[in-house]
Formats: structure tokens, C-alpha cells, sequence
């Protein structure tokens, strides 16, 4: 099967523009190649954030930032293509008017498209994901890599496929640093935003009796489900399509939403209906610059925040429902 590889070279500052544009348009699927994450990797901070690196990840440090869409060879995916151009035109002639700011660079928004074959790219990224102990206990692994646990890790082995959630990237990190901070204090949790199922089979693995997975993109339940038997807790976890605001109804000791910004605090007053007394809400993909402005949700929905943990441009947010 033939796809429209589409790549837009941005800078580190039109990443998050460039990431809001493109799901404006409609487009969720995508992946962010940031230079600044590898840097980040070279200089870890922590003992226990990556083991390995590949040298052709490395070389990554020194290109330049893009985000990358892959569209059907079709109409649509043609049509979807000339949207994109045009609205990245646009977004090249307000940057050249200084309509972001003074000093505020967006790189060259350049739109690059090629026919690819999917069969000559979708393993490709497989050379790059290694185990990751990405908190000081719990470790990630691809299916189709080895690793001897320690006695005291605890193993998610996950095949991503086209989900693209690796447990790697800090948004996800922070989330389960945070929910091993609160071992023991939720016997039922719920995931908003599912994705591979990466937090739902951590949640179990901590100790939940019942997990529910939710997620809008049937691809990402389709895949999030097989991780789930891959790591055997069929029994435990529960994986499903839906939307939190028009399909969940539960009541859970813990909430975990790794969303995009906006969309943290635009669910945080359904979050707390989902959630029994005094229960915790974790959120995470926010953006550090717009922490005050969700946390003024969070607390408006009646939490009070517990917990913040920040790395490079993101940071998590734990909180607990006040009692009534």
C-alpha cells in the first residue's frame, strides 16, 4: 500500500504551532522529530531514562525540527496534502509579518511530500525503540527485544505499531512517575486517551484490580488491546472506543488523561464526575507555559493539586477531588 509522506521543517519554537495547526485540520496521527528531545537523551538526568542509544538517533541532534503526516494515496489524502500547504503558507506569511512576535522564529516552514510504500517504512522506527527504565522502577520493552528484569522492575513489553506510543517521550514518563508515586491509593483506574495501552497495563501492574482504557481512534484500541494480552491482563484491564465527555460513565479511584493541552482542561470538569471521593486525576501532556491556565481548570472543577513534575517544555499534573 502507497502513502503521501508529508514532513514540515519548523524550528524548536513552531513545534507546538505547527502541532495544534495540523489537528485543527483534523489530523491526529502524526510524529514530532525534535533534535532537542535527543540532546535531552545525551544529558540525562536520570540513572534510569535510556540504557541505549542508537547511533542513528544521535544523528538526529543536529537536524532540523519537522513534524511528519502520513496521508492515504488518494483524493482525500490529496486533498488533505493541499490544505496543509496552504495553511502552512499562511503561517509563513504571518511569521514574516511578525504576526507570533518579536524574535519568535518558526524556521522555514517548508512542506516536503513523497509517494512511499509502507512495507519499505512502517518497521523502520523499530531500530530505535529499546528497553527504557523510564522510572525507577517500571521498565519499557518492545515485544522483539530481550531484557533481564531486576528483581524489583516491573516490565511493560508493548508492540506500539502504528499507535506510535513508546512510553519514552516525557508527557508519558511523567505519568508514570506520578502514578508509582501514588501506588496504593487507587484500586480502579481509568485512562483517557489510551493510545498503545501503556499506562493502563502500568496501572495493573501497580496494582489496580480494574483498569478501563478509552480511547477515540479505533487504531489505537485495536493495538492498545493486543498489548494488553501481550502483558496478560485480560482480566484486569478493559480497553475501549469512546469519547470521556459523551461515553464514560464510571467512578474510579484514579483518572490518568496524557492529553494535548487544551484538551487537559477542557475535560477536567468531566474527569471529576468520573472520579469517587477524594480521588486523583493525572494529566500530563501540558505545555509549561500554559501550566497556570490548566491548573485554573483543574481547581475550577474542584481538585486541589497535589503534585507537579516538569520536563523540558512539559510538565504532569496530580490532583485530588475535595470532598463535598
Amino acid at each position: 500500500m502507497k502513502f503521501i509522506e508529508v514532513k514540515i521543517f519548523t524550528s524548536m519554537q513552531g513545534i507546538e504551532l505547527l502541532t495544534n495547526t495540523v489537528i485543527e485540520l483534523g489530523i491526529t496521527d502524526f510524529v514530532v522529530e525534535d533534535p532537542a528531545e535527543i540532546a535531552e537523551l545525551r544529558n540525562k538526568k536520570n540513572t534510569y531514562d535510556w540504557d541505549y542509544i542508537d547511533e542513528n538517533v544521535l544523528a538526529m541532534e543536529s537536524g532540523e525540527p519537522n513534524l511528519i503526516i502520513y496521508l492515504a494515496d488518494n483524493d482525500d489524502g490529496k486533498s488533505t496534502l493541499k490544505k496543509i500547504k496552504s495553511t502552512v503558507t499562511k503561517l509563513e506569511s504571518k511569521a514574516a509579518e511578525g504576526g507570533f512576535g518579536e524574535g519568535v522564529s518558526l524556521g522555514r516552514l517548508y512542506v516536503e511530500d513523497n509517494i512511499v510504500d509502507d512495507e519499505t517504512w512502517k518497521d523502520n522506527w523499530k531500530e530505535f525503540f529499546k528497553p527504557s527504565k523510564v522510572t525507577e522502577r517500571i521498565v519499557i520493552k518492545p515485544t522483539w527485544e530481550n531484557y533481564e528484569s531486576k528483581s524489583d522492575e516491573l516490565v511493560i513489553e508493548i508492540d506500539p505499531g502504528m499507535a506510535f506510543g513508546t512510553g519514552t517521550h516525557p508527557t508519558t514518563s511523567m505519568c508514570l512517575k506520578l502514578m508509582e508515586r501514588y501506588t496504593g491509593k487507587f484500586n480502579s483506574v481509568l485512562d483517557v486517551g489510551c493510545g498503545s495501552g501503556i499506562l493502563s497495563i502500568a496501572a495493573a501492574l501497580l496494582g489496580a484490580e480494574k483498569v478501563f482504557g478509552v480511547d477515540i481512534d479505533p487504531k489505537a484500541v485495536e493495538v492498545a488491546k493486543e498489548n494488553v494480552k501481550i502483558n496478560n491482563f485480560c482480566e484486569k484491564v478493559q480497553i475501549s472506543q469512546g469519547d470521556l465527555v459523551k461515553d464514560v460513565n464510571l467512578r474510579v479511584d484514579m483518572v490518568i488523561a496524557n492529553l494535548m493541552t487544551d484538551l487537559v482542561a477542557l475535560v477536567a470538569e468531566d474527569v471529576s464526575k468520573n472520579l469517587v471521593q477524594t480521588g486523583i486525576f493525572i494529566s500530563s501532556g501540558i505545555l509549561v507555559e500554559k501550566q497556570l491556565g490548566v491548573l485554573a481548570s483543574i481547581r475550577r472543577a474542584g481538585f486541589e493539586v497535589i503534585d507537579i513534575l516538569e520536563e523540558n517544555e512539559w510538565c504532569a499534573i496530580a490532583a485530588q477531588l475535595k470532598k463535598s
